[in-house]
C-alpha cells in the first residue's frame, strides 16, 4: 500500500520551515515518524483499534497534546510541543500558517547510540546507569498523580479483566507461538495469584500505589545520554497507564531479563524498591512481570501472523513471541531462570554456525572452546595451529584445561542469571556431565543440541576452510579431515534428551526445532 499524500509530501525537505538535508520515515502501527535533522515529528494514523481511537482530527489533536503533557514528566527536554500541518497552494507545510489539516508532536531527535537497548547490545551499560534509571523511575512514581478514580484501576476485578483479555486474545496462538500446556500453566498461575492475594491488591490500591504511570517503560524507550530520559509513554488509553507502580517498574525489569541481563534487572529492582520505599512491591513483582511478558508475547504473536509483514520480520516476531511467553512461564513457576544450551558435535558438522545463530537471535552469551583454547595458549583466534591430533594445544591435558575453563566461565554467567550457549565438540561424556552440573548448580534450564552430518558433507566443509577464506566462528577452528576421523573414532555417543540437527534440513527449520524446544 502506498503512503498517504500528506506523508509523501512531508518527505520533501522543502516542506519544513528550516529545510533539513533529508527526511526519512519510520512507522509503527499507530504513527508515522518523520526524522528531519535534529527534530522528529510524530503524526498519528487515523485508526481505531478499540483500545485507541484516532479517527478524527480533533481526537488526534487531543492525543498529541496528551502525549506532550504526559511525556514531559520523564523527558522534559525532548517533547517540544504540538505543531500544525497546513495546506497551501496544493502543498503541505510542517509548522505552516493557516488552518491545520493535521497535527504532529515535535520532538528533539535522539541519537540511536543513546538508547538503552543499543548500549546493551554494545555491552556498555554500567551499574551506575541502571542505578540512576531506578532512582529516576522511583522518584517519578512518588510524585505521579493519584486519586480515587485512578486507584480504582488497581482493584482485583479490573486487573483480572486485563489478564482475562490477554488469554482470550491469545487463544489463536496455541500451537503456534505458545503450547497448550504453557498457556494453561500461565493462566492457572495468574488466576490463582489474583485469588490468593486479593487483600494485598486492595491494600496497595488504598495505600496510593496505583498512579498515573508511564505504561511502556522498556529498553527502547530510555535514553541514557545527557541525563536519563524516558519517553513514549502511553497517552491513548488510561487503562494501560493507570496502574500499580510495581507493574510499571516490572516492565523494565522483565525487558532486561528478556535481553539476557538478569544481573542488571536484579540491580534495578533492589535500587528501585529501596528508593521508592515500597515494602510490599516485591511481593507482586513476579506477577506483574509475568503479565508484562505475556502482553509482549501477545503483541509479537499478532505481528507474526500479519500477512502484510515480510517473512523475515514475521519469523523474528514468532521467535520473540515464543521467548516472551516462555519468560512469562518462568515467572509463573518459581521465577526467572537462565538457560544453558550445549551445542556439540564433530568438527565440520556446523555447530559453530548454529551456536552463533542461537546467540545472535537471543542475546545469549556464546562461549567457544576453539576461542578459549587459543586464548589459554596465548594465540590469536585467527592464527592457525595445525598440530597433530592429541598434540600441543590439542593434547588431552590442554583439552581438559580448556573444558574446565569453558564450564567455569559458563557457571559465572549463569550465576549472574545470564543465559549461555556453549560451542564445543564435547567428545567425552564427562564434559557434558560437567555442563549439566553447572546448569543444576545455578538453577538454569539445560538443553543439548547435537549437530550431525555425513562424511562427504564434512569433508567438503573442512576442505573449504583450508582452501578458501572463511570468516566468522568457523575461521577459528583448526580441524581438518584427519582430525575429524580421529575425533569420530574417539567420540563418546551422547546420551539422554537432545535436539539432533542435520544439514539435510534447511537452516530455518533447524533453528525452529531448537527454539521450539528451548522456548516451548
Amino acid at each position: 500500500m502506498g503512503l498517504p499524500p500528506l506523508i509523501e509530501a512531508l518527505l520533501d525537505p522543502s516542506s519544513y520551515p528550516a529545510p533539513p538535508p533529508t527526511v526519512s520515515l519510520r512507522q509503527t502501527h499507530i504513527s508515522y515518524i518523520l526524522l528531519a535533522a535534529e527534530f522528529a515529528y510524530k503524526i498519528k494514523k487515523p485508526v481505531d483499534f478499540g483500545f485507541l481511537d484516532f479517527t478524527t482530527l480533533d481526537k488526534r489533536r487531543f492525543f498529541c497534546d496528551e502525549e506532550v503533557r504526559l511525556n514531559k514528566r520523564l523527558a522534559p527536554g525532548i517533547y517540544l510541543g504540538v505543531v500544525p500541518i497546513t495546506k497551501k497552494d496544493g502543498g503541505f507545510r510542517m509548522e505552516g500558517a493557516g488552518e491545520p489539516v493535521e497535527y504532529a508532536v515535535k520532538m528533539k531527535r535522539l541519537s540511536e547510540d543513546s538508547i538503552l537497548v543499543r548500549a546493551l547490545e554494545r555491552d556498555e551499560v554500567s551499574k551506575d546507569t541502571i542505578a540512576r534509571i531506578a532512582r529516576v523511575i522511583a522518584g517519578f512514581h512518588k510524585t505521579a498523580a493519584t486519586d480515587g478514580r485512578i486507584s480504582s484501576f488497581g482493584s482485583p476485578a479490573l486487573i483480572k479483566k486485563n489478564t482475562d483479555e490477554n488469554f482470550i486474545q491469545t487463544r489463536a496462538f496455541i500451537g503456534h507461538a505458545i503450547s497448550k500446556r504453557l498457556y494453561g500453566r500461565i493462566k492457572e498461575y495468574t488466576d490463582g495469584f489474583l485469588s490468593r492475594n486479593e487483600r494485598l491488591f486492595i491494600k496497595r490500591s488504598g495505600a496510593g500505589f496505583i498512579r498515573d504511570c508511564h505504561g511502556d517503560i522498556h529498553c527502547e524507550h530510555i535514553s541514557i545520554a545527557d541525563g536519563i530520559n524516558i519517553f513514549d509513554c502511553i497517552e491513548f488509553n488510561e487503562r494501560f497507564r493507570f496502574s500499580d507502580v510495581a507493574a510499571d517498574a516490572a516492565f523494565l525489569s522483565m525487558d532486561l531479563d528478556f535481553r539476557n541481563r538478569a544481573d542488571l534487572a536484579r540491580l534495578f529492582e533492589t535500587i528501585y524498591f529501596k528508593a521508592s520505599g515500597d515494602t510490599d512491591g516485591a511481593g507482586v513483582l513476579d506477577f506483574y512481570k509475568c503479565y508484562r511478558a505475556y502482553v509482549r508475547g501477545k503483541v509479537e504473536g499478532f505481528k507474526s501472523m500479519e500477512p502484510e509483514v515480510g517473512w523475515e520480520e514475521r519469523s523474528l516476531a514468532l521467535l520473540n513471541a515464543r521467548r516472551h511467553f516462555h519468560l512469562s512461564g518462568l515467572y509463573s513457576s518459581g521465577g526467572f531462570r537462565p538457560s544453558l544450551v550445549v551445542v556439540c558435535g564433530l568438527s565440520g558438522t556446523g555447530k559453530s554456525t548454529v551456536a552463533c545463530l542461537i546467540a545472535g537471535k537471543t542475546g545469549f552469551v556464546r562461549l567457544s572452546s576453539d576461542a578459549l583454547r587459543k586464548e589459554l595458549a596465548g594465540v590469536e583466534p585467527s592464527a592457525h595451529r595445525f598440530e597433530d591430533y592429541g598434540k600441543g594445544i590439542y593434547s588431552d591435558e590442554f583439552t581438559e584445561r580448556t573444558y574446565g575453563g569453558l564450564i567455569e566461565r559458563a557457571l559465572s554467567y549463569l550465576k549472574e542469571g545470564r543465559s549461555v550457549v556453549l560451542d564445543a565438540t564435547f567428545s567425552r561424556r564427562r564434559f557434558i556431565d560437567a555442563a549439566k552440573e553447572a546448569s543444576a548448580q545455578s538453577g538454569a534450564e539445560f538443553n543439548i543440541v547435537e549437530c550431525v552430518a555425513d562424511g562427504e558433507t564434512v569433508k567438503k566443509r573442512l576442505l573449504k576452510r583450508r582452501t578458501e577464506e572463511v570468516k566468522g566462528a568457523e575461521a577459528v577452528s583448526d580441524a581438518d579431515w584427519g582430525v575429524y576421523l580421529r575425533q569420530k573414532a574417539a567420540f563418546e555417543p551422547i546420551e539422554g534428551p537432545r535436539i539432533v540437527l542435520s544439514p539435510e534440513l534447511p537452516m530455518e527449520r533447524r533453528m525452529d526445532m531448537v527454539f521450539e524446544k528451548i522456548f516451548g
